[in-house]
């Protein structure tokens, strides 16, 4: 670096700016808030999974201390439409309506069937004991396979069926022709779990009236504030002009909180009948009944091959349990993972078909990841398989079918265009730091001496596709949003500088990152940058926050936007130091002409003459302010490797992570340390799903794994230590060459698990254990499912 060159922002490990208040405890989360004679909500939750409702009693509620109002279905029936499904993937899918409380029947553990007001949420909370509810008891529907059955019962009576949609999606050859051809074909089943989310902040709404204008401000703790304005709209018939959604300090989301809930409705709802400010919280074990879950799949995979191991053909199958009911984007998460299951590979023939089947158990939805965790697993377990079937390293069988770097950009099979990557380096890095050799000679001494504590070696390597991407692509698959992202620059006459961003940050470091990228444009320090989120009335535009989308759609329009402020601030420059435009550099935030660099205006003193108007070209408008909506070019595909060594006691089934190493390629980096982070999130919850995590309900429909003691989070403790390194091959979608990194790590961190664990017990002659791999699933998937004789 020259001497006086300031340092360039994006690529260095900024200390976030959001963490001084969270540190301090000078946040603001939705609980937080009070207003001036606020009530506080309590909803009484169905105990069935599916029952009719014959009657529903709130008199006796009323008459306790405390107590305000109380409604049920009914009451609140007129004037609250059903809940949204932004995703109709199909023109003949079957979609129920979605009330926000039950009316006539409840369809799964959990549904809410009345709501209480009170001047306390402890008064409203002991005042659902006084709530009166008949139920007439109806079978429950559990089995995905069984649901689809002619003489199944039904979930919804009235639409005659338990299919959702079929979709279809055909590539290539014909597969059956391939199929027909290959030398070897491998058919394997897989089970994705269901998964609770657990975001540190529980779900919560506060709505505050102004009566007089008949105007709402909705606090949520929410992913998704301008989405949720526009469905609150239309599901309250509010004026849209009339609402304001706040997003303050959200305690993360993971997925859970990109959704419009039936309590933000239903509070909205109740404020505007009482007129007075409404709060709803929910308890931890109230959000596992009611926060959406994720995944919930059953996978048939058939894969075809000749015997020197390269790839013919890809066959899957997905049964996807909706639950009871479409939420926001229920029926499209599959659906995204379609395109990712032939993953790096390349191959002949590519067939997929997806079945959504309602079931009488919480809605699914978008969870970490959403539906492409599931596609990595189903395709690196089986090429797993195939290695094992053909005596070949699971690493070389990848190296013979993976998409070389010097074929990009690359058409993949269904149907993406991937734009750059280098799969050989971050292979060839992992295997280096990982000690991959040594590993698999350590394991075969281990194997031949018979150790009672095996050694399995797992390996994923993955691409996403992630930057929820062109508005017209997502027109295609049926999705009703579009993919853009805006963002405005505000040059203050002080020459510091607010950024407004569409994105809504729930832990993810927007502020820093986003100040980090507009310093570098403008060449201002990154302390005078402030940016504003979260707030549809400071932040009018935006598309929200979710599917690794912030930074190449969001950052990216802030790039823009800060570009658009520069060519605006040359023309002024230009004028105030008669020069021409097209002799002025601009460099570390000041114009200056060349040849003469004493001649100079830093943009912060063009911003002071664009407020002042005193000495402005004619013709220009006195504000260099700019705003950028980008509708992205492509989706951006992050990839990896990822290398896992578990050792598995054959005694006693516990499994213990030896040692992870991950590579992953996201582009430029903006941020290391954020990096960092979201990798070390993201290998935490993709292991949670391989080791410990699962949402278990019993033959009646009932959640068994309903609280914190029953459904089990890991902690730091664990974890293992992680070793985690870059390769960089910038994108070519977006300016900033950044790919996106929010759900990497638990994309292809959970079949570098399970693979590792299988690998360990392959010499004993097992090739599966379902997920999650507690020892008790590794001692049965050892011995046969033979019961344990202690």
């Amino acid at each position: 670096m020259t001497e006086g060159a300031v340092e360039a922002e994006v690529g260095r490990a900024r200390l976030r700016k959001e963490d001084a208040r969270l540190l301090t405890g000078q946040t603001n989360w939705t609980d937080n808030i009070q207003a001036a004679g606020m009530l506080h909500l309590a909803i009484l939750r169905s105990p069935m999974a599916h029952a009719r409702v014959e009657r529903v009693d709130v008199s006796h509620a009323l008459e306790l201390p405390g107590v305000v109002a109380a409604f049920t279905g009914s009451d609140l029936a007129e004037g609250t439409g059903s809940l949204p499904c932004a995703w109709p993937v199909t023109e003949d899918m079957v979609h129920p309506d979605h009330p926000p409380l039950a009316v006539d029947e409840v369809r799964h553990a959990g549904d809410p069937v009345a709501v209480v007001v009170a001047r306390d949420r402890y008064a409203a909370a002991d005042a659902l004991e006084a709530v009166e509810v008949e139920y007439e008891p109806l079978p429950a529907v559990l089995d995905l396979e069984a649901a689809l059955a002619e003489d199944a019962p039904l979930v919804h009576s009235d639409k005659g069926t338990n299919r959702c949609y079929d979709w279809p999606l055909k590539a290539g050859e014909d597969y059956a022709a391939v199929r027909d051809r290959a030398e070897v074909v491998l058919r394997r089943r897989y089970h994705q779990q269901r998964l609770i989310p657990n975001a540190m902040e529980p779900r919560s709404v506060v709505v505050t009236p102004l009566a007089a204008s008949g105007e709402y401000t909705v606090y949520s703790a929410t992913q998704i504030p301008h989405i949720l304005r526009v469905m609150l709209a239309m599901v309250t018939g509010t004026p849209e002009h009339k609402l304001r959604v706040v997003a303050p300090d959200v305690g993360g989301g993971f997925g859970s909180k990109l959704q419009v809930y039936g309590e933000e409705a239903i509070a909205l709802t109740v404020a505007r009948r009482l007129g007075r400010p409404v709060k709803w919280t929910e308890s931890r074990s109230e959000g596992y009944l009611a926060t959406h879950h994720g995944r919930g799949m059953i996978q048939d995979v058939e894969i075809a091959a000749d015997r020197d191991g390269r790839l013919r053909g890809l066959k899957v199958d997905l049964l996807a349990d909706m639950g009871a009911y479409l939420m926001l984007v229920t029926p499209g998460v599959p659906i995204l993972g379609a395109f990712m299951y032939p993953a790096i590979y390349k191959m002949d023939s590519y067939e997929f078909r997806c079945t959504g089947v309602f079931t009488t158990r919480t809605p699914t939805d978008a969870y970490r990841g959403a539906g492409r965790p599931e596609a990595t697993y189903a395709i690196e377990r089986i090429m797993d398989e195939l290695a094992a079937e053909l005596g070949m390293d699971p690493v070389e069988l990848r190296r013979r079918n993976w998409i070389r770097h010097k074929e990009f950009p690359y058409d993949s099979i269904a149907g993406l265009t991937y734009d750059s990557g280098n799969y050989e380096a971050a292979t060839d890095k992992a295997l280096a730091l990982f000690g991959y050799e040594e590993l698999r000679e350590e394991q075969r001494k281990r194997n031949e001496r018979g150790d009672t504590v095996r050694l399995g070696i797992g390996v994923s390597t993955y691409t996403e596709m992630c930057g929820l991407a062109p508005s017209r692509v997502l027109r295609d698959l049926r999705y009703a949003a579009g993919g853009w992202e805006a963002a405005s620059i505000r040059m203050l006459p002080t020459g510091k500088v607010e950024v407004v961003t569409g994105t809504s940050p729930h832990g993810q470091g927007h502020v820093t990152s986003w100040s980090q990228i507009a310093a570098d444009v403008l060449g201002v320090p990154f302390e005078d940058v402030e940016v504003v989120h979260g707030d549809t009335r400071s932040a009018p535009q935006g598309m929200d926050t979710y599917g690794s989308r912030s930074l190449v759609v969001g950052g990216a329009a802030v790039h823009h936007a800060a570009r658009k402020v520069v060519d605006k601030a040359r023309k002024i420059a230009a004028h105030l130091l008669e020069a021409s435009e097209r002799d002025l550099e601009f460099t570390g935030g000041a114009f200056s002409v060349k040849g003469s660099p004493e001649a100079r205006k830093t943009i912060q003193e063009v911003a002071f003459e664009a407020f002042t108007s005193h000495d402005l070209p004619d013709g220009v408008e006195p504000t260099i302010n700019a705003e950028h909506v980008l509708d992205p070019e492509n989706f951006s595909y992050p990839h990896g490797t990822h290398l896992c060594a578990v050792e598995v006691d054959t005694e006693t089934g516990m499994t213990r992570i030896r040692s992870y190493v991950c590579v992953d390629d996201v582009g430029r980096v903006v941020n290391p340390m954020i990096v960092e982070g979201q990798v070390h999130g993201g290998l935490a919850q993709g292991i949670a799903q391989a080791l410990y995590e699962e949402a278990v309900y019993d033959d009646d429909g009932n959640l068994l794994s309903g609280t914190m003691a029953d459904y089990l989070v890991p902690s730091a403790v664990d974890l293992p230590d992680f070793v985690t390194d870059r390769t960089e091959t910038p994108a070519e979608s977006n300016p900033l060459g950044v790919k996106g990194v929010g759900e990497a790590g638990t994309i292809a961190s959970t079949p570098a698990v399970v693979g590792a664990v299988v690998d360990a017990l392959r010499p004993l002659g097992v090739t599966d254990v379902p997920m999650p791999c507690t020892p008790e699933r590794v001692w049965r998937a050892i011995h046969g499912g033979e019961e344990d004789p202690a």
